[in-house]
């Protein structure tokens, strides 16, 4: 994942806060009450100076006795009133404003599920959860807490100083200097806390994906002793953050210093001054000490300057990493994708590349010739899986990097199995990835019975094409949900059958059957019974095509034998392609393609392809690959 700090610092902070308001909007009108509450109970607290005044200058005075304890009376039904308005600001924002948390969650866990495959492969998974638990944290406090009293306390200092100035405008000025100085003071704060805050939420996102990976690896981890490296990983990212988090105290610590010495110095000035118009007769002692009183009542709302600017930044720069992952364009749906996605409109007829043409007869090689073919266009017409001129390279590639697959030419007939074989890194599972379009293509085009995978839904796409990876991934649900993942609305015959197909009965041998938790990744289960469960996901729904990554390459020899019986007659009613390594998973396909350096360089049956092709004979066998034979297949 980029960083960009530099970028990041340039930003405004009320600009990036901004983007918030979609998300409050529904609740404005309880947030709107809580600060009014806020406000006239931060007011209130501003009247006990007043009655202060009123009893020094009266009851004190006159020493009467009564009006002493009257004056304590209003002073606490002052006190209870505002702890009662500040407890109902409490109550009006704590429900909505967990409401807002939950939607953003919400927002944001609906948008990865839409964001590209291209998207998931870039950025660490810690990153992701960091903002999806972390900064949404960082927003919620902000908004119940700072975003409030940045409003009230700016109100409480502007009718405090009208208060002070009432009572006695030089005084008044005294208070009112340091301003300017503090103003400087805050604009520098909170240019250098925002990259400090940037960094820390960042580094937590990475030692947040150091801990996700040590616990998914810890059978590596243990397998090899690795203990102690993994240690020195999240020590050396924890003494990273620590460091950074200390700059932050460090900064917090000057200007909450700064802060709080600066209308201190001012206020023991303006003690001095009154002391002195008190003691000439030019000042009444109520008035001195509704003054100080006034200003002291002052010195929270002034001094919780720089800690709510603090958590300010920090929400800032928490807003702007969950808006990078928001603003990050979700995968073209429909027809857009035609249009607007480079180089994945329709192949025109003549840049198709007729030397692939596979329709006709098997072949074991390419034909080379640049004539049309009848055969192909009639199998076309009846439908099955076509790749038409299509390449393909990764979103983040250089420019003017060789594509993974290049002029890919490949029909599968109705009905038909296709194998597809290739030595490591020729682009076998990039090209199945393809058809459920977990990635665009960068040009051509993919049909199913004659319709481009582009025009269509996604939803709609992936009820048609089911796929089985070859790393079988399960979630922690029951054995059940897993399976029933593959078919939306399949029910308990359905789920039986698929079991069956996978020879995955060892299920109804488990502690609750179906019923029993299989566990983060499915780990409590062998590789083989996880690849058997994924077997049965994907034909759970009887899809019209399959695309089967090395679908048995977990299963010991009687297991192989015994599920590739049944999957033959799944194949018998769907059209599929199958990425194999093993001459086993070979004879399930009626035909084999090939694929070498991102080329189809071959086409035909298993037995053509290995007497005619030396590559494929390699592959298959571990036959020598001479320089002789390696030249006439290419």
């Amino acid at each position: 994942m980029p960083e960009k700090p530099a970028e990041h610092t340039e930003r405004s902070a009320v600009r990036s806060l901004l983007r918030l308001w979609p998300y409050v909007r529904p609740v404005r009108f309880r947030l709107v009450s809580a600060a009014v509450v806020a406000i006239l109970a931060s007011c209130l607290g501003l009247a006990i100076p007043l009655v202060l005044k009123w009893m020094v200058d009266g009851p004190v005075a006159d020493r009467d006795p009564g009006g002493v304890w009257l004056g304590a009376l209003y002073l606490l039904l002052l006190g209870i009133v505002e702890a009662l308005l500040f407890g109902l600001r409490r109550w009006l924002v704590a429900r909505p404003l967990a409401g807002v948390e939950a939607s953003m969650r919400a927002a944001l866990y609906r948008h990865l599920q839409r964001l590209p495959v291209a998207f998931h492969d870039r950025w660490p998974s810690g990153q992701l959860l960091s903002r999806g638990t972390t900064d949404l944290m960082l927003l919620r406090l902000f908004l119940a807490f700072p975003l409030t009293f940045l409003l009230v306390n700016a109100t409480t200092i502007v009718v405090g100083f009208l208060i002070l100035f009432a009572q006695d405008w030089s005084l008044g000025l005294v208070l009112l200097a340091p301003a300017v100085p503090l103003m400087i003071v805050c604009s520098l704060f909170e240019t250098k806390y925002a990259v400090v805050a940037r960094r820390a939420q960042d580094q937590v996102g990475d030692l947040t994906t150091v801990v996700e990976e040590s616990v998914l690896g810890i059978r590596i981890i243990k397998g090899f002793g690795r203990h102690r490296s993994q240690a020195l990983a999240f020590r050396e990212l924890s003494r990273r953050l620590r460091a950074t988090e200390l700059g932050k105290a460090r900064l917090l610590a000057g200007i909450w210093a700064l802060i709080t010495a600066i209308p201190e110095l001012a206020i023991g000035a303006a003690l001095v001054l009154g002391t002195v118009q008190v003691a000439d007769g030019d000042l009444s002692a109520g008035t001195l000490v509704a003054f100080l009183s006034t200003a002291l009542a002052l010195r929270w709302p002034v001094e919780s300057i720089g800690f709510l600017l603090a958590i300010s930044q920090e929400s800032a720069t928490a807003t702007e990493r969950y808006f990078e992952v928001m603003d990050v364009a979700e995968e073209l749906d429909t027809k857009e994708a035609v249009t607007s996605a480079p180089g994945t409109g329709p192949a025109t007829p003549h840049s198709l590349s007729p030397s692939h043409s596979l329709a006709s007869a098997p072949q074991p090689a390419r034909s080379g010739t640049g004539d049309p073919d009848p055969d192909r266009d009639r199998d076309r017409d009846r439908g099955g899986l076509a790749f038409e001129g299509v390449e393909f390279r990764y979103p983040d590639a250089a420019p003017g990097s060789v594509p993974v697959l290049t002029r890919i030419d490949l029909h599968i007939r109705p009905g038909e199995t296709m194998a597809l074989v290739g030595a490591t890194g020729s682009g076998k599972t990039t090209l199945t990835a393809l058809v459920p379009r977990l990635h665009e293509l960068t040009a051509g085009r993919i049909t199913l019975d004659g319709e481009d995978i582009a025009a269509m839904e996604r939803p709609r796409l992936r009820e048609l094409v089911s796929v089985a990876f070859e790393e079988p991934t399960l979630f922690s649900a029951t054995v059940g949900e897993n399976v029933l993942m593959g078919a939306e609305g399949a029910g308990e015959e359905e789920l039986r059958r698929a079991l069956a197909v996978a020879q995955a009965d060892f299920v109804y041998d488990l502690p609750h059957g179906l019923d029993t938790q299989v566990g983060e990744q499915g780990l409590s289960l062998s590789g083989g019974q996880r690849q058997r469960l994924a077997l049965a996901r994907a034909v759970v729904g009887k899809p019209r095509f399959l695309v089967l990554d090395d679908p048995l390459s977990a299963l010991d020899v009687h297991t192989e034998t015994l599920v590739e019986a049944a999957l033959r007659r799944v194949l018998e009613h769907t059209t599929a392609v199958v990425v194999a390594h093993r001459p086993s998973t070979v004879m399930l396909a009626d035909r084999v393609a090939l694929l070498s350096e991102g080329r189809i360089s071959a086409v035909g049956t298993h037995q053509e392809l290995l007497r005619g092709n030396a590559e494929y004979a390699w592959l298959m066998s571990g036959a020598e690959l001479t320089p002789a034979k390696e030249g006439s297949t290419r």
